[in-house]
């Protein structure tokens, strides 16, 4: 799930803007088995220090889109324990 410090963030339009066209730039497909992509992951994961930082937090170069599968296992989750992106880049709770 979104850390506390990072929800505004996520919610934000230079984060939304970003999130959809590197989603459309890689087709929807997921970067590791090319299945279907969910979610745009950070490689450099986002911490307090580093979120308002756009080579970190925007640049396409730290960004992998992600089925729900992989991006569970790269962060070692149990499915459905994480926030979701809906098609137009809207938050949505677990589940």
């Amino acid at each position: 799930m979104a850390k506390d410090f990072a929800r505004s963030f996520y919610l934000s339009g230079p984060w939304k803007r970003t999130r959809k066209a590197y989603y459309k730039y890689r087709l929807g497909m997921c970067e590791r088995c090319y299945e279907a992509g969910e979610i745009v992951h950070h490689k450099i994961w986002l911490t307090p220090q580093n979120i308002n930082d756009p080579k970190i937090a925007l640049d396409w170069k730290n960004l992998e889109l992600l089925c729900l599968d992989c991006h569970n296992k790269e962060h070692k989750t149990k499915p459905n324990e994480r926030y979701r992106f809906d098609e137009k880049g809207r938050l949505l709770p677990p589940g």
